[in-house]
């Protein structure tokens, strides 16, 4: 989709010159969030100005769907992919939806199709279309606005969308709801992204894979995983931090080590008696209560050995549930702090779909780990 060929870009010339990049080669393909990593002057973010050609080219090639940018329009080339920034950029003077219609316009799309276009954004970030539409940017807060930039970038339905640390200035609050909320999108819409942080959280809860730079150089293009568990030298290892191995309970999901069919579910209308027995024939800690399909709650021996009556009746209820894109992190520190190990999974109707066990996250981590790499 977009393939960077030995990309290299100097500033200046002679003695005064600054390579800013040299011999870049890499391939984002279809569908891939790839995040530009690293420090400030690593190069990541002229990295993506050159994706659109903000910045010229030196040496080497950008090539989007095979043809060399060099060689297209460069202002047909930026209709064509969305850009979200920091600053966002909204136009202070135009409504919520005109700041929203800006590319559609220039591309001589008519007023009802824009229109509906707007609509469909805004409810798409989670924002109502017949409260926000007639605002201006001023009315809303940052994380508001920011979701317009993001519903600006998509407007034209563009293929590829290019975000240079578009969620950087919201608080960690906010920051963390946008970045779940433009995830569950991103699963919808499977746009080719490239995503400029500076943050190796956000790196790698939002990405596929990472790009680190360093000095204007490529120092390792892999999945976040790869990059925690087998990172290529000291410098990357270092700036992953001494605590990937607990980095890496941000990028496992609940997905990812579910048990859709434990062995310790009943029935709301078991009978105690019953249950108490299976769990003492099985060494079950407990048994978890299913009514309609949803869980209820969980029982022990000592909530049963001496009840009659259904176990509807007898259960405690759990404090939380999760979801299937809960990061084992949070998780594991649900289970620490509701002194838990085990926690039910449930569907956006809150249907059970599974299990997630503290010997579930440990048994992942383990794996992640099954051969260590030299450091250079």
């Amino acid at each position: 989709m977009i393939s960077y060929d030995h990309l290299t870009k100097i500033y200046g010339e002679g003695k005064d010159a600054v390579t800013a990049l040299e011999d870049v080669t890499f391939t984002i393909e279809k569908g891939e969030v790839v995040i530009f990593l690293g420090p400030s002057g690593c190069g990541k973010t002229t990295t993506l100005r050159c994706t659109n050609r903000l910045e010229s080219i030196t040496r080497g090639k950008v090539l989007v769907n095979g043809q060399d940018v060099m060689d297209m329009d460069a202002v047909a080339l930026r209709r064509q992919m969305g850009y979200v920034i920091q600053d966002i950029g909204l136009f202070p003077n135009k409504t919520i939806a005109e700041n929203i219609a800006v590319v559609p316009k220039l591309m001589g799309w008519d007023a009802k199709k824009i229109a509906e276009r707007v609509d469909e954004l805004l409810s798409l970030v989670r924002l109502e279309p017949e409260l926000f539409r007639s605002r201006y940017p001023a009315e809303l807060s940052g994380g508001q606005q920011q979701r317009v930039g993001v519903a600006r970038g998509l407007a034209a339905d563009p293929e590829i969308l290019l975000m240079d640390e578009p969620f950087g200035a919201i608080d960690p609050i906010n920051r963390e709801q946008i970045q779940d909320e433009f995830l569950k999108l991103q699963e919808r819409l499977k746009k080719t992204i490239a995503f400029v942080s500076h943050d190796i959280h956000e790196a790698i809860k939002m990405g596929d894979r990472i790009a680190l730079f360093t000095n204007g150089r490529l120092v390792q293009y892999d999945t976040p995983a790869m990059l925690l568990t087998h990172p290529k030298n000291k410098y990357v290892a270092d700036f992953v931090g001494a605590d990937r191995a607990l980095k890496v309970l941000g990028i496992v999901l609940a997905k990812d080590i579910i048990n859709p069919r434990p062995r310790n579910l009943v029935k709301g209308e078991d009978p105690a008696g019953d249950v108490l027995k299976m769990i003492e024939e099985k060494g079950l800690r407990h048994a978890i209560v299913i009514e309609q399909g949803k869980p209820i709650g969980y029982v022990s021996p000592e909530n049963l050995k001496y009840e009659q009556g259904h176990v509807r009746d007898l259960v405690e209820k759990y404090p939380m549930h999760i979801s299937k894109r809960t990061p084992a992190r949070d998780i594991l520190s649900y289970m620490l702090m509701l002194d838990l190990l085990t926690l039910c999974v449930v569907d956006d109707n809150g249907d059970f779909i599974g299990t997630v066990t503290y010997n579930d996250i440990q048994k992942k981590v383990k794996e992640s780990y099954t051969s260590d790499v030299e450091m250079d």
